[in-house]
């Protein structure tokens, strides 16, 4: 391995560049040395900032001697054969959510992963963000006794991209949206997903409604945990109001919360106004730490040669209530995930 570990990023978008910021500026022993977009403009402009060389092959970029680990931030359809390349290529793999378009997909990179040799990382960023995991200590420590519920929401100001209006794509909100919802109740419970129950509407994307009627904006799904505890995902799109993502666990003996809409804890109180605060524009603001932390993380788990705190597993569990999700809401039923065996 490299005396720095070389990223390879896959998929120069918001998303990417800011893994990609990280690994280049912030994280010591690590730099970016090549950088893959389809679109050629996006994979110059992206190397020049980073100073990296560019490819518009992600082929190509798995080839480099300097490249060691790769950070997946393509299309969702896209992971699986990526992925799969970058492990046979003894390459360690960072993917964003959702890990794949469909379990058997998530199977098969986990399943390569490991005969590689190779850490395979997914990027469930709240697991490292300061309130969610203070949040995790305190249910750990009994201050809330026994958990009962954990509710979790994310609902995002900007509307979908045309190509999300597919579920067949994308799997719809509860994957693009809502998988850090799942993990989260899945993290905060400690157990696996029972039995689901999903309602769904697009209310917000016009355009959508003739070319996709089976296209939801807006979902609410509860959950029934194996261990009996109880969990609900709410998810919506164009809000327009800001980025809200909170969670929410009921004890035995009391609650607590985390996340939420302000970007900071300052608040102004004024005769003429009220209260007011400042509402997180993005998802990139609200979580840039958690963003960096899990970055680090990827960076020390292959530097010693352990599992991640966020595994090919977790993504996988994951992309099973997503699609459990999407059947309730085309039935109407209560729907029990269908476990692939690893």
């Amino acid at each position: 391995m490299n005396a720095n570990l070389g990223i390879c990023l896959i998929g120069a978008g918001r998303a990417g560049m800011i893994h990609a910021r990280n690994f280049a500026f912030r994280l010591p022993g690590a730099r970016v040395t090549a950088v893959c977009d389809v679109q050629t403009e996006n994979a110059r402009a992206a190397a020049d900032e980073l100073g990296a060389s560019w490819h518009t092959d992600f082929h190509a970029a798995l080839d480099r001697p300097d490249v060691d680990a790769v950070v997946i931030v393509t299309p969702t359809r896209r992971h699986r054969d990526v992925a799969l390349a970058a492990a046979h290529a003894k390459k360690h793999i960072f993917c964003e959510k959702p890990l794949a378009i469909d379990a058997p997909s998530c199977v098969e990179m986990i399943r390569a992963a490991a005969r590689n040799g190779v850490i395979l990382q997914v990027g469930f960023m709240r697991r490292f963000d300061a309130g969610f995991c203070r949040a995790r200590e305190i249910i750990e420590s009994g201050a809330i006794g026994d958990v009962v519920c954990v509710k979790s929401l994310t609902r995002g100001p900007s509307t979908p991209r045309a190509w999300m209006y597919d579920l067949a794509e994308s799997n719809g909100p509860l994957a693009e949206v809502n998988s850090h919802d799942i993990d989260t109740v899945r993290w905060l419970t400690g157990s696996e997903v029972g039995a689901v129950h999903a309602f769904a509407g697009n209310y917000r994307c016009e355009e959508a409604r003739r070319s996709h009627p089976d296209f939801y904006d807006t979902v609410l799904m509860n959950l029934r945990m194996e261990n009996q505890m109880l969990g609900g995902v709410e998810g919506a799109q164009g809000v327009q109001y800001g980025y809200d993502a909170r969670v929410d666990v009921l004890g035995t003996k009391g609650s607590v919360q985390a996340g939420g809409l302000r970007e900071t804890n300052t608040l102004l109180y004024t005769r003429e106004g009220g209260l007011r605060g400042d509402v997180a524009g993005s998802w990139t603001t609200l979580f840039a730490d958690a963003y960096l932390r899990e970055d680090a993380a990827f960076l020390a788990c292959v530097r010693e040669g352990r599992p991640p705190e966020v595994s090919g597993e977790d993504g996988l569990r994951a992309v099973e209530t997503v699609e459990a999700g999407n059947r309730s809401i085309a039935t109407g039923g209560v729907v029990t995930p269908q476990r692939a065996a690893l």
